[in-house]
């Protein structure tokens, strides 16, 4: 009896595969994937059906050195159904299917090169790690404030690179290493010391957001270059504390710092230059103690 009921409920499926089922459907239920054709068949895209789309207008810096007209504030809209979340989504996308002639800076796209820092919304940012704002509302990408313009969105970080060297960012001995041709051992807890100032990825938002900065930009380090400074100071494998304080001891390399705080505003990894450059200050103060 149990067989009898298999062959008649095999037999149900044949006639309904036969008769309900079209040939074309068929092809993709069999078929794990289906071209781009069929899939539109099945689900268009969004933006083709009315009312289907979410553009989005953004007024982006333009500059051209070949043609130095005044800057101004282009307009491009797109569909943010056609778009990735992210600024620099649609910086890409803007360049690649509009105005291949846009300019800007970009690698990674995951928030660690700090290529792509510009003002969005009057916010310093990375537009890799700063998401598109929904809404109609027009976003506004402009290049970092107070920075010699090189084209479009590019500014010219040659000054911003100059101070940072001048601190001298790197392990300075009087002494050999404990063990010859080993590492300089460091203690856990001398290593936690350098937490909130590694992480920096000199991406000069911090620097260009800094009021003192815009108007001091050849004297005074900025928070960036205060911040590494401060990275080597507290470093307890390095011997050469006394030497890199006296170096920034000076009324406008470190003192032009009135704590305003801008930079851990805009900082895009959570640091607090600020409080580096405090430190600083008081280890001035306390003679490096």
């Amino acid at each position: 009896m149990a067989t009898n009921l298999i062959r008649g409920a095999m037999n149900m499926t044949s006639r309904l595969r036969s008769s309900t089922v079209a040939p074309a459907s068929r092809l993709v239920l069999d078929r794990p994937y289906a071209t781009e054709t069929e899939a539109q068949k099945v689900e268009p895209k969004a933006s083709s059906g009315s009312g289907g789309t979410s553009m989005k207008t953004f007024q982006i810096y333009r500059w051209n050195p070949d043609n130095p007209t005044k800057p101004q504030l282009q307009d491009f809209k797109i569909d943010l159904k056609e778009c990735g979340p992210m600024v620099l989504d649609a910086l890409i996308k803007i360049k690649n299917e509009m105005d291949p002639s846009l300019t800007f800076r970009r690698s990674c796209r995951e928030g660690i090169c700090g290529s792509c820092a510009m003002n969005i919304n009057g916010c310093n940012g990375l537009a890799c790690l700063t998401k598109i704002e929904s809404g109609p509302s027009e976003t506004t990408i402009t290049p970092l404030p107070h920075m010699f313009v090189i084209k479009d969105l590019v500014v010219d970080m040659t000054n911003f690179y100059n101070q940072y060297k001048s601190i001298e960012p790197w392990l300075k001995r009087k002494n050999p290493p404990p063990t010859a041709g080993k590492e300089i051992p460091q203690s856990k807890k001398d290593r936690a010391k350098l937490d909130g100032m590694y992480e920096c990825i000199l991406c000069a938002c911090c620097s260009t957001s800094c009021p003192s900065y815009w108007w001091n930009p050849e004297s005074y380090l900025g928070p960036a270059a205060l911040l590494h400074a401060n990275r080597w100071i507290s470093d307890s494998r390095d011997e050469y504390t006394k030497e890199r304080l006296d170096a920034i001891n000076d009324e406008f390399k470190l003192y032009r710092c009135h704590t305003i705080l801008n930079c851990a505003r805009a900082c895009p990894k959570g640091l607090n230059p600020g409080k580096q450059i405090t430190n600083i200050k008081h280890l001035q103060l306390t003679g490096g103690a």
